[in-house]
């Protein structure tokens, strides 16, 4: 047992939405941030599904399916990576990703039906309005929101300089 106090994990919340673009130009930016920090930056997927994408809610409720069964950021990124195919062929196309990655496919497919996670996704988007989000990606950092729909120049380094600092153990 150390006699130094424990040091807070930062926690860095990313407003996504599965069926956006931007998000997966984002993931590039999120692979380099969990290479750099691993364990010392806990990344939080946040759900911020927009109507004008009519599958992002059932996406973010697969994705919360994923999570449960130990693999959402597996199946964030295998779904990102695939957005056009999303856009074709909607909730079939999440069941399928969810087998390709070895996922009980048809859990998915039940709580889609279901919809045992909509509270989850209802919740991170009300949160999301009410502190500012109006588009994805967008970052929440020790009480920085960054917003990344309209560009992603430089969220990076400014993320890695929050997390530094708390690191650091500096605010």
């Amino acid at each position: 047992m150390s006699d130094l106090p424990s040091a807070r994990t930062p926690v860095l919340d990313v407003w996504c939405e599965l069926q956006c673009t931007d998000c997966r130009t984002a993931l590039e930016d999120l692979r380099a941030l969990r290479a750099r920090y691993g364990d010392r930056l806990e990344l939080r997927l946040r759900h911020f599904p927009m109507e004008k994408h009519k599958h992002s809610f059932a996406a973010a409720q697969a994705a919360e399916e994923a999570v449960e069964q130990g693999r959402g950021w597996d199946y964030v990124e295998a779904v990102l990576g695939r957005v056009e195919e999303l856009d074709r062929r909607g909730e079939p196309f999440l069941v399928e990703v969810a087998g390709e990655l070895g996922l009980d496919a048809e859990e998915f497919d039940t709580a889609l039906i279901d919809g045992r996670h909509i509270l989850i996704v209802d919740a991170d988007q009300a949160e999301g309005k009410a502190i500012g989000v109006t588009g994805t990606p967008t970052y929440v950092i020790d009480s920085e929101r960054l917003d990344g729909s309209k560009s992603q120049e430089g969220l990076r380094a400014r993320i890695e300089e929050i997390a530094d600092r708390l690191l650091a153990g500096g605010k």
